[in-house]
């Protein structure tokens, strides 16, 4: 099939090749023998109903300062590639969302757009998990300061657990708080995170496990990738996202962890969510990634996987049926 393929992400000279899951992707569908297509966020319009681009047509190399050499650009007809990768990362501003409404004309026409635009829209990441409160610690989605204040005094005195607040919005860890009621800084820690009370956050009960690591478990077409990326804080931390200091080891998933995934499956399955990435702590789910999930380059790194060209086998069979 000679396929052409999109991908919608942050510029290119911008990007770590050592790190980055949406570089590891354009390398397996060049090695698929794709036309990689890569634009960004400012280049997407409509017109009239036709959903464009501005286009870079590229090739790659793994490993080398120059890795990237573009060989033409053009304005494009979006309904003119087969598949649209949407890997742009946060924040999921009114810009995201406009950029999802012009993906959608493009997946009506008969594009595959990865992940499907709609669902890109209505399941925020933070809130995804409250589908499936079977897996998950205790939590409360509020902007309230005395509704999540009075979480954090259950949450104590029941479990004699701290309390963990993050915006909806957040990504690598920003804006992450770890309180207790005897905290003399909690009322204006709830003032900072909720910015007076004008934006929504998630409170979810601590969990200790978190020392052994925040899981980030991919899943592709709703099966697992067999082992996680354990993301330990660094000393002194609580969070283990890498973006915050926190270091990476390969993990086997636990029988719990593959529960785990299992009650999520159907529903990205149902949604198109055909590229995810899931994070659980001790044995809970804590965030469903569906924006632009990483580590894909490590965990190929540690186990000798092909996990992004798992991802285009995948994408091949959906062009195919």
């Amino acid at each position: 099939m000679n396929i052409k393929i999109g991908i919608v992400m942050d510029t290119l000279s911008s990007i770590n090749i050592k790190k980055d899951s949406s570089f590891a992707m354009m390398l397996a569908a060049q090695k698929a023998g794709w036309e990689i297509h890569i634009m960004y966020q400012s280049d997407l319009y409509t017109n009239n109903e036709v959903p464009c681009g501005h286009s870079r047509i590229i090739s790659v190399t793994d490993g080398v300062k120059h890795w990237f050499d573009i060989h033409s650009e053009q304005e494009i007809d979006l309904q003119s590639l087969d598949v649209i990768l949407m890997r742009k990362d946060p924040p999921f501003d009114i810009e995201y969302i406009a950029s999802t409404y012009i993906l959608e004309l493009a997946e009506k026409a008969g594009c595959l757009i990865v992940n499907s635009p709609a669902s890109l829209r209505n399941n925020n990441e933070k809130m995804f998990i409250t589908r499936f409160p079977q897996c998950c610690t205790p939590f409360m989605v509020s902007r309230a300061k005395h509704h999540l204040r009075e979480f954090v005094h259950e949450r104590y005195n029941t479990e004699q657990q701290d309390v963990i607040l993050k915006p909806l919005d957040g990504m690598g860890g920003t804006s992450i708080y770890r309180v207790n009621p005897d905290d003399p800084n909690l009322s204006v820690i709830l003032e900072t995170v909720t910015e007076n009370e004008t934006r929504s956050v998630m409170a979810q009960q601590f969990i200790p496990e978190i020392t052994a690591g925040d899981k980030r478990v991919l899943m592709i077409n709703g099966e697992a990738i067999p082992y996680a990326l354990a993301r330990i804080p660094a000393a002194g931390e609580t969070r283990g996202n890498l973006a915050a200091g926190g270091s990476g080891t390969g993990i086997k998933l636990s029988e719990h962890d593959h529960w785990i995934c299992r009650q999520i499956s159907p529903v990205l399955k149902q949604q198109g969510i055909l590229f995810a990435g899931i994070d659980i702590i001790g044995d809970y789910l804590t965030e469903i990634n569906i924006t632009s999930p990483t580590c894909i380059r490590e965990l190929d790194s540690i186990y000798s996987l092909d996990i992004a060209g798992d991802l285009i086998r995948c994408i091949e069979q959906q062009l195919a049926a």
